[in-house]
């Protein structure tokens, strides 16, 4: 059973339900602060996985022919064109007070989108969580949610909630199909996958503090190919340059 995965869309429908009634109550500086803190939150987590890498090459390769094919597909695009219908729907149904019309707002319902659905820990921890049934992963990735998308709520309402629907949906067909994936992996091709989410991470890090807007929805496509490009590495290529 996904509890791990249940717990996580929880999290992100409770904490955007107390955004909501709290963001008027909240002092405007303090929702900053926590948005920084949370930056480095995510920079840490994303830091720490970076680390695990095994196959430098391979994980670098991934993550450029990921972006060119996100970038190629406009997949950033279609995830902001998402987000702006997903923020429509919540004004018109539920009165929510953000609008993406407001400076920046709708970037950062892209990054919050991405962060919450596309998360290199939500990934692996949803096919560790069908794989040996440990949910701790992804339930610490809940704690972290929680109060993320408390803050995110408080200057884009209701919408943020939504964003539980696109996650669980995700996380449950990586949970399906994990059966399938997660046996044919080596130890050192589970860590490249995990750095390369550590990446992403990182880089959701930046844009949330508006540093420097990286492509993140971009990125999303080398989570995909790391993994074949870690084992040809591997395989073939190592072999030779050692």
């Amino acid at each position: 059973m996904p509890i791990g995965i249940i717990v996580n869309g929880c999290s992100v429908i409770l904490g955007g339900i107390f955004g909501c009634i709290l963001g008027k109550k909240m002092d405007r500086g303090l929702q900053d602060k926590l948005q920084m803190v949370f930056a480095v939150c995510s920079m840490s987590m994303g830091i720490a996985s970076i680390i695990l890498m095994q196959n430098m090459p391979a994980v670098i390769f991934s993550i450029i022919f990921g972006t060119v094919i996100g970038h190629t597909c406009h997949l950033e695009e279609g995830v902001n064109d998402a987000a702006k219908w997903m923020q429509k729907v919540m004004m018109q149904r539920f009165g929510s007070h953000a609008s993406l019309s407001t400076e920046g707002s709708g970037d950062i319902l892209l990054t919050v989108i991405v962060l919450f659905c596309a998360s290199g820990t939500g990934i692996y921890g949803s096919m560790i969580s069908s794989m040996t049934g440990d949910h701790s992963i992804l339930i610490a990735k809940s704690i972290l949610d929680l109060f993320t998308a408390l803050i995110f709520s408080c200057s884009l309402g209701a919408v943020v909630s939504l964003v539980a629907i696109p996650q669980m949906f995700v996380f449950l067909i990586l949970f399906v199909c994990a059966g399938l994936i997660y046996p044919l992996c080596t130890p050192e091709m589970i860590e490249d996958f995990k750095a390369c989410g550590g990446c992403i991470m990182l880089a959701t890090g930046f844009r949330m503090v508006r540093l420097k807007q990286f492509p993140i929805a971009d990125m999303i496509p080398s989570m995909i190919l790391v993994m074949p490009i870690s084992w040809l590495w591997m395989t073939y290529i190592l072999p030779l340059v050692n």
